[in-house]
């Protein structure tokens, strides 16, 4: 199975002709579909479409990890180039308000489009949503969370603030392929809920530098590598610099950073190719 995925929005770029921010978009292209995989924050990864020759009127797919603005952001400027592709969504994220008090307590609340309808696709249990596209939904909490959730909060219907507990995150899988979005759920959750085989994990771990510890770190790197060992990890974003260079040296060839710009092909005969 062929496949080929491009960073579109991210908090690095691997060279200054790509403009980045606080988002992540990714363009997943199978020998069946083409997804997009979030829409970062704003209208920055249309921005980088253009750069590279990607055409996103084509895509048939938007799935939307979770309700958080940097990663659902730019739907509504997507839907105003893309008028035909269907948005898989829990209506959780759609219906949520988010916030975060990390520095300074701030709202992080999508800016929905406008007349949400039958384009919209809301998933609500795991299921397939399309052919070979399955979207995972209320991850179990076996393992530990990333620890960067405790500043992570939604506002109830009295109006008060109560820790999340992310019941709007969803990962996809396709083909071998499973994305993460921010992991809120806990990498080790997805991947244990997942119940078909993954070769590849692509996103964001919400590993923020100065939250883990190295040991904890360490620790989860070397699980993965036990647990995971034919599973090759790819992550930026919500990855801290520190904490991908400790889990780098813990899993090696089995972890590697993604940017703007970053183009990966997956074959059954040469397997991944990471243009970085």
């Amino acid at each position: 199975m062929h496949m080929k995925w491009t960073v579109l929005s991210d908090n690095r770029a691997k060279d200054p002709t790509f403009e980045t921010e606080h988002g992540l978009s990714i363009l997943l292209e199978t020998e069946r579909h083409r997804i997009l995989l979030d829409t970062g924050a704003s209208d920055v990864f249309i921005r980088n479409a253009k750069r590279m020759g990607v055409d996103l009127g084509t895509v048939d797919y938007v799935f939307i990890s979770h309700g958080h603005s940097d990663h659902a952001g730019g739907l509504r400027y997507f839907m105003e180039v893309n008028k035909r592709a269907k948005v898989i969504v829990s209506p959780n994220a759609v219906n949520g308000k988010f916030y975060s008090m990390r520095n300074a307590p701030h709202g992080i609340t999508t800016v929905w489009p406008e007349g949400i309808g039958e384009r919209f696709i809301f998933v609500d249990h795991t299921c397939e949503v399309a052919d070979g596209i399955h979207a995972m939904a209320h991850i179990p909490k076996n393992h530990p969370t990333p620890k960067g959730n405790r500043h992570l909060f939604v506002k109830d219907e009295e109006g008060n603030y109560i820790p999340d507990d992310f019941r709007h995150e969803q990962a996809l899988y396709t083909d071998g392929l499973l994305f993460t979005g921010c992991a809120h759920s806990g990498l080790e959750n997805i991947l244990s809920a997942c119940p078909w085989p993954v070769a590849t994990v692509v996103g964001g771990f919400h590993l923020l530098d100065a939250n883990e510890s190295r040991n904890e770190l360490a620790g989860l790197a070397q699980r993965l590598t036990d647990n995971y060992p034919q599973t090759v990890f790819h992550t930026s974003h919500c990855t801290g610099d520190i904490a991908y260079a400790i889990m780098k040296k813990a899993m090696a060839d089995q972890l590697h950073a993604f940017r703007c710009g970053s183009v990966c092909e997956i074959g059954e005969a040469k397997g991944a190719t990471l243009v970085e």
